[in-house]
């Protein structure tokens, strides 16, 4: 019997042994298996991390760019601007020096000799310079003067004058600031040509 019992110690313990080598392998496999899955898991999931990433750093780079492209086109609008704004006041300045009351007296001298019309003739000038040019026109132009020759003062005029021959319905505009937009016309086109190189 002890014989029996023997092989029956031997038979469970040979069974057991088999029966937890197959469940260790079954383990083995379940452990190996989920060991794949997370692995498989932490690689989707790192991919999807570093394409977010790549993305948002994508839409940094072209709205940084963006950004740089717009304040670029804000500093040259704003610095053409005040380039402008300095090339209106220079010409302006010029203008004025060169349109003293002596030198604007000469113009409107010569203008009205040389018209072949006497009557409706207004001319506006600065107020400050009113009584020099008067004077001035008076004594060179008296009988022009008396035949219908108006002249104006004028607080809107800063230098030069304006002149018109049909007692005021148009006129010809010769103050500082029309002759500086005159000239501003032929300057800016050359200074946006130099200002876009």
């Amino acid at each position: 019997m002890t014989e029996e019992i023997k092989d029956l110690i031997s038979k469970i313990k040979n069974e057991g042994i088999k029966a937890a080598k197959e469940k260790s392998s079954e383990i083995e496999l379940e452990a190996q298996a989920l060991a794949e899955k997370i692995v498989k898991d932490a690689k989707a999931k790192a991919e999807k991390i570093i394409q977010d990433a790549e993305r948002e750093a994508n839409q940094y780079k072209s709205s940084t760019q963006a950004l740089l492209k717009q304040s670029g086109r804000d500093m040259i609008l704003s610095l053409k601007k005040e380039i402008t704004s300095m090339l209106d006041a220079v010409i302006k300045k010029d203008v004025r020096a060169l349109l003293p009351p002596e030198e604007v007296l000469k113009i409107i001298h010569t203008l009205i000799k040389s018209s072949t019309q006497k009557e409706g003739i207004v001319v506006t000038v600065k107020r400050e310079d009113f009584k020099k040019i008067h004077d001035g026109l008076l004594a060179e132009l008296k009988e022009e003067m008396k035949k219908g020759i108006m002249l104006k003062p004028s607080d809107e005029i800063s230098s030069g004058f304006t002149i018109s021959y049909d007692a005021g319905k148009s006129l010809f505009d010769f103050s500082e600031e029309a002759l500086a937009g005159y000239i501003s016309v032929y300057l800016k086109p050359e200074l946006n040509e130099i200002l876009k190189d």
